[in-house]
């Protein structure tokens, strides 16, 4: 499942980080590669699968839409989540799917209903309420022999629906003993707690990005908003033993303030949504275990924020809303089956704890999403 747009990506791209806002809304959605017959521009433009009754299907599915999560459903059938992000999971039975960018799940579904022909469909979930793409992609389900007919139309959630979002995010459990599967680590060497969500920062001189008062949004992790370097690539860098002047190895592993990070009334505390540029890493040693908490925050806006770690799966220990409690949190977590992933949503004003071994050398990016 993807995105359309009736224009240049690439400059859709530099324009968004000229100015600090999301990309412009697209124009479609897409399921491999065919925004479906909602869309004028696309009468023609649907996908197709040819099913036979009785059969069993797997479908693997992927967001590789820009910054939207999606809901995806099936009319009349249900899913069974056998795994996401390349990771087995214990069966879960599901009508309602939910994505997302860059993260993948398996489903196995079984051509059970009656012979005809049914969409499956996909559209956004939107958590901070902001413009979004409002549109709907489908494709056909056809079933062998079936008569010409109007399929069925999948009655998605409403876009907002943040509970069935979270009961989806929150219900997966790992296969144990499945096929890769590793015990959780109990013993941690590197704790980390990570606010994550909206700041501003100067648009630098001559105000060249056009915003309001000479201020544009940007992402930012413990009031750091990354710049990447120009000059040298950070890896060539750590190679070659030139960081001087590309990259420093201060990133803060906690937050240089503490405050009421999901009260709504932070949201334009100027002490607290301004957040210098800079290139900055955290050096871990080599096969040691790391636990990070993930806690989004209110500042200009609460917003689920999907989190990726490259060259890494890692365990999603817990997840809930409201402020992360050090004492209560830990009382949370799975230590029997959590989900294994390598991208994970935090919830809406709400907070997430992973843990993984450092065992993959090199100089990896920890990544997250503004989605809509």
């Amino acid at each position: 499942m993807g995105e359309w747009w009736n224009a240049n990506v690439i400059e859709i791209e530099e324009q968004a980080l000229a100015d600090g806002h999301g990309p412009n809304i697209s124009d479609a959605f897409t399921i491999n590669g065919w925004p479906g017959d909602l869309y004028n521009c696309s009468s023609t433009g649907t996908y197709k699968l040819k099913v036979v009754r009785g059969e069993t299907y797997l479908l693997r599915i992927i967001n590789v839409a820009l910054n939207n999560e999606l809901f995806f459903k099936i009319a009349n059938h249900t899913m069974t989540v056998v795994a996401v992000d390349a990771c087995y999971t214990n069966p879960m039975v599901a009508d309602i799917i939910v994505m997302g960018p860059g993260q993948t799940i398996v489903v196995l579904f079984t051509a059970d209903q009656p012979v005809a022909s049914y969409y499956m469909a996909a559209h956004s979930y939107d958590s901070l309420g902001m413009e979004y793409d409002k549109t709907t992609t489908r494709s056909i389900i056809t079933y062998e022999n079936a008569s010409s007919s109007t399929p069925p139309m999948p009655a998605l959630p409403a876009f907002n629906d943040t509970p069935m979002a979270f009961e989806f995010f929150s219900s997966l459990t790992s296969h144990v003993n499945g096929p890769h599967w590793a015990p959780v680590p109990l013993k941690v060497d590197e704790h980390m707690f990570v606010t994550e969500g909206l700041g501003m920062v100067p648009c630098g001189a001559n105000n060249t990005c056009g915003a309001f008062l000479g201020l544009q949004f940007a992402a930012s992790m413990n009031n750091e908003s990354f710049e990447l370097p120009t000059e040298l690539s950070m890896l060539e860098a750590f190679y070659y033993n030139l960081t001087a002047g590309i990259y420093t190895a201060d990133f803060p592993k906690y937050p240089s303030v503490v405050f009421d990070y999901t009260n709504t009334s932070n949201a334009l505390n100027t002490a607290l949504i301004m957040t210098p540029r800079s290139s900055k890493v955290t050096k871990l040693k080599y096969n040691s275990t790391v636990q990070i908490v993930f806690q989004n925050t209110a500042l200009v806006g609460q917003q689920s924020h999907p989190i990726h770690l490259h060259g890494f799966n890692f365990f999603v220990l817990a997840q809930r809303f409201g402020n992360y409690d050090p004492v209560t949190g830990p009382k949370m977590f799975n230590f029997v089956n959590p989900q294994i992933r390598n991208t994970v949503g935090v919830p809406v004003g709400g907070w997430t704890v992973i843990r993984f071994t450092a065992n993959n050398p090199g100089m990896f990016s920890l990544l997250y999403l503004l989605s809509s």
